[in-house]
């Protein structure tokens, strides 16, 4: 079990050419960790009296300038919890911040030039590149692409998404079973053997997410997507299999209507990203409170399905995107002190390991077995199907050993099954008869030839031998015949 809180990480945004820059600056602490300092100078239209803050400092494991390349942002955040999911740890990757600040181009990258490749691409590559590389194990991977869209889920690797309009598509809903495990039914899971496979599938769930031009985007996602990478792994001749999910998560971006102002569907597809966003700093303040009973994960369809990665068996990284032009200072401000409280959750990964369920149903059949013979000896019901090949291969096999063992002390299991028990008395039947012409042989006077046995004692001791011999060999018949033996 690794216990550990949530790492956090900010990146931000290159700026327009019209775009004024905001008062930041970026700083590295003693630990290792990177601090952010916001300054937000003071407005002489509110007076002289003005007790407004000027500076706001957020710690961070580390800030992303504007600088910063795709690839940097790849190793720092996405390839540690990459190589946790191959080791069998449950991972997950979330941006968060306002819409238009970079969340999309540093999940999913941009189109324009390879080098922009985002987080999603760059994990395929490299966990398909560790596959090859490990040949001690066989591997499985599929994925699914979830868009959480409207408070309705969407499979967005669904092929009637182009055919069809989005309301006649068939909805993922939510389904929890005993133990608060959550499934979600109308999702599908492909297969994906290699990166290009892989790759195929991101691009045609890119091609179906909802997307508008806003006042604040040209091209902003209308909906949350979580991008899932299933690995299972299996040594040869194991009976363990362990199993990871990867969750790469895409939210949509919160959005001050005031500000924007929008109307219509994008106002209402607004709405329902505000509100989800909101149900989950509801969730975040509850799993940061010390004694908190509850957790609202259920009010929202992105916090039940995330709800190992918040709390739960999951490594979980986020990255705050910030747009740090004077415009959006306030909404900067506000997307650090979400990533602040998230820095407080603290989740308990767990190594996914299971016994792999063929072998679980062949040992299940084998205990169904031996049940079904001691009932058919309870209740006196006999079996009148033959013993397969294998199964008089097997007998043969214990007898034998049975047979060659010196120790005195030694048993013969063959179970309650009748059929089995004949099958051993014939068997050691059928090796008692050869033994006897040997010893009729050795007895026998023209044989060897031995002069005394023409004696009337010899003759004596000769034929109770012989009627011992045959005493025996009738009582062997009669217990096989009855059956009333047990080994």
């Amino acid at each position: 079990m690794v216990k550990q809180t949530i790492q956090i990480y900010a990146r931000v945004k290159p700026l327009a050419r019209r775009q004024q820059a905001g008062i930041y600056s970026v700083g590295e602490d003693e630990k290792s960790a990177s601090s952010l300092e916001i300054i937000v100078p003071r407005d002489l239209a509110d007076g002289f009296v003005n007790n407004k803050r000027e500076s706001y400092k957020f710690k961070f494991q580390k800030i992303f300038d504007q600088e910063a390349k795709q690839d940097a942002v790849f190793e720092s955040i996405a390839k540690p919890v990459a190589e946790c999911a191959l080791a069998g740890y449950n991972g997950t990757i979330f941006a968060y911040g306002q819409t238009g600040s970079g969340k999309t181009f540093t999940i999913t990258g941009g189109a324009e030039r390879y080098s922009d490749r985002g987080i999603i691409p760059r994990t395929l590559s490299y966990i398909f590149q560790q596959l090859e590389k490990d040949r001690s194990k066989v591997y499985t991977t599929h994925v699914s692409y979830l868009e959480i869209y409207n408070e309705c889920g969407y499979d967005l690797l669904d092929p009637r998404h182009e055919a069809s309009r989005l309301e006649d598509l068939p909805k993922v809903t939510i389904m929890e079973d005993p133990d608060q495990n959550i499934h979600l039914k109308n999702l599908s899971l492909q297969q994906a053997s290699n990166e290009e496979e892989a790759l195929n599938l991101l691009f045609l769930g890119d091609t179906n997410r909802m997307i508008a031009e806003t006042p604040m985007n040209q091209a902003s996602t209308r909906s949350h997507c979580i991008f899932t990478i299933h690995i299972s792994s299996k040594e040869p001749g194991s009976a363990t299999i362990r199993r990871s999910k990867l969750h790469l998560v895409d939210l949509a971006g919160s959005e001050r209507v005031a500000k924007t102002g929008v109307g219509g569907q994008l106002l209402t597809e607004a709405k329902y990203i505000n509100l989800s966003l909101h149900y989950l700093e509801q969730v975040i303040i509850a799993l940061a409170e010390k004694h908190r009973s509850h957790i609202p994960y259920r009010n929202s369809m992105m916090t039940s399905v995330l709800r190992d990665s918040l709390g739960g068996n999951c490594m979980t990284t986020m990255i705050a995107t910030l747009s740090l032009d004077k415009r959006n200072i306030d909404e900067s401000i506000s997307t650090c002190r979400f990533a602040q409280r998230v820095a407080l959750i603290k989740n308990e990964a767990v190594l996914n390991e299971e016994i792999d369920p063929r072998l679980m149903i062949i040992q299940l059949k084998k205990v169904i077995q031996e049940l079904k013979d001691e009932l058919a000896m309870v209740t006196g019901e006999q079996r009148t199907e033959d013993l397969t090949q294998e199964e008089l291969l097997q007998l043969d096999e214990i007898i034998k050993t049975f047979l060659e063992d010196p120790d005195p002390e030694s048993t013969l299991d063959v179970g309650a099954d009748m059929r089995k028990i004949k099958h051993c008395f014939n068997y050691i039947k059928q090796l008692i008869n050869r033994t006897k012409i040997p010893e009729r042989s050795l007895l026998s006077p023209d044989i060897t030839g031995d002069e005394d046995t023409n004696t009337p004692e010899k003759k004596e001791e000769l034929k109770k031998l012989r009627d011992l011999l045959h005493q025996r060999d009738n009582e062997i018949s009669i217990l096989y015949e009855t059956g009333f033996i047990w080994i």
